[in-house]
């Protein structure tokens, strides 16, 4: 049975996932997964920090946290000698990850001439706690394209995280905290080259 909705808060960390309505593709051509990252840094950076990533045709999962609520606040102003303003009701959190949907959706639909919904809805999420359930996320995230078929090993996969963690590329990902949960790079790709089983992982998996 779908696992009941977790409140999104500030200042906690989530596996926020969704998959296309009625099994429709979220992702035809690489322009699209490059669309989504532009939207994704509008709407989402500003407002979260993330952890871990991978999109698929037809499903993504992200590992994020929230900030806290003064953290939006601060990084929105462009002067901090600036006088201080009354600043807007903010956004309950789910409303930013609801305004990424709602933004590719429009842009696809205009794309391919089509209509309508393109996600599920609501948007499934996860509240994580522990820091072992933080490396076992990490891994069914990597894992996803391998778990589906795509390819053979998960570094050949474009669309997730894992390139960007092993790298020494700048990225906004959060490479350092992950690998500190895993204590050091290699650590890390020892993890990810070992077999898990599913039941270690079951509470991440899409229902």
């Amino acid at each position: 049975m779908p696992q009941p909705l977790s409140p999104i808060e500030h200042g906690s960390y989530y596996h926020i996932y969704n998959r296309g309505i009625n099994g429709e593709r979220l992702f035809r051509e690489n322009t699209n997964y490059e669309h989504f990252f532009r939207l994704y840094e509008k709407y989402i950076d500003p407002v979260a920090e993330t952890f871990a990533w991978c999109l698929l045709k037809n499903h993504f999962h992200l590992l994020v946290r929230i900030k806290e609520e003064d953290e939006i606040f601060a990084a929105s102003r462009p002067d901090r000698f600036a006088k201080p303003v009354r600043s807007p009701a903010p956004k309950k959190p789910h409303q930013y990850f609801s305004n990424l949907f709602n933004a590719y959706t429009k842009a696809f639909n205009k794309r391919y001439d089509r209509h309508g919904a393109l996600f599920q809805r609501p948007f499934r999420r996860i509240e994580i706690t522990h820091e072992k359930y933080f490396r076992n996320m990490v891994f069914y995230i990597h894992n996803n394209p391998v778990k589906h078929g795509f390819v053979e090993d998960m570094i050949e996969y474009p669309w997730s995280s894992y390139l960007s963690i092993i790298s020494v590329k700048p990225t906004k990902l959060q490479r350092e905290s992950v690998l500190g949960w895993f204590d050091s790079k290699n650590n890390f790709k020892i993890f990810h080259q070992k077999e898990h089983e599913e039941a270690e992982i079951k509470r991440f998996i899409i229902d």
